[in-house]
């Protein structure tokens, strides 16, 4: 299926230096995605010369460790100044028996992982992760725990129903999060919608921008699981463009 290989911008004045931000999400390798659709999701990727790449949770479904080489061999391949970033989706913790293997795999690769943890990237941008919702705790304050009081602070959380429920402190210091999970509802329906979003909130963060009570970009993702289907909702590749603010107002844009 064709990648949709969005655009969004965002402005701030958090941001003092243009950023772009590569996001996967929902990879879900396994029975229904193999190593040729992450290779030229790889391709896509790095072609567009990010900056920093995130890649929002949900490696694997249903998998065991034997079958990761091909996954680690492609998503060894990405490209980016800043690093490549990634937190734990719901699948990666339930289909997998031992989660340690797998980031042990995975960071062989070049894949980083913030597990409620944060990282300073550049004097103005740091970036924050939490792990799962629904399979794990996350953390948001013990994520932020080092995060400067000025500069762009981004939030990466795989099931953005952690959004709504970020303390206030989290709130006022969080400049934009990104997250994944939903799928864009997969199937999509006429007159009917979305069937499954896996999401408390229903539609709510359905893809694309949402304020939830931050800025928030949600990906429909790249992979599927449960049904090898997408109807009316084609995967995702998200390339998010983040520049210093011009006005007095957040400008997002798709």
């Amino acid at each position: 299926m064709p990648v949709d290989l969005s655009h969004p911008t965002f402005e701030t004045p958090d941001c003092k230096q243009p950023v772009r931000i590569a996001q996967l999400s929902d990879l879900h390798y396994g029975p229904y995605i193999h190593a040729g659709h992450v290779r030229n999701w790889v391709a896509l990727t790095n072609a567009a010369k990010p900056d920093l790449i995130i890649i929002s949770g949900d490696f694997v479904d249903r998998m065991n460790l034997r079958s990761l080489t091909p996954l680690a061999n492609a998503l060894s391949q990405l490209r980016a100044p800043l690093g490549v970033w990634a937190v734990w989706g719901n699948h990666d913790h339930k289909r997998y028996p031992d989660i340690q293997k797998l980031r042990t795999v995975l960071e062989k690769a070049g894949v980083q992982f913030l597990v409620n943890a944060g990282v300073q990237l550049r004097d103005d941008l740091f970036l924050a992760g939490v792990d799962d919702r629904v399979e794990a705790t996350p953390d948001v304050m013990k994520a932020l725990k080092d995060c400067p009081p000025q500069g762009m602070c981004v939030l990466v959380s795989h099931n953005p129903d952690v959004l709504p429920t970020l303390p206030e402190a989290a709130i006022t210091r969080v400049t934009l999060a990104l997250s994944g999970h939903t799928h864009g509802g997969q199937i999509r329906l006429p007159l009917v919608g979305a069937l499954r979003t896996s999401s408390l909130y229903g539609q709510r963060f359905l893809g694309g921008w949402s304020d939830a009570p931050v800025p928030a970009y949600v990906s429909r993702g790249l992979g599927m699981t449960f049904l090898p289907l997408r109807i009316n909702c084609p995967p995702e590749l998200v390339m998010m463009q983040i520049n210093p603010q011009t006005n007095t107002t957040n400008q997002q844009a798709t």
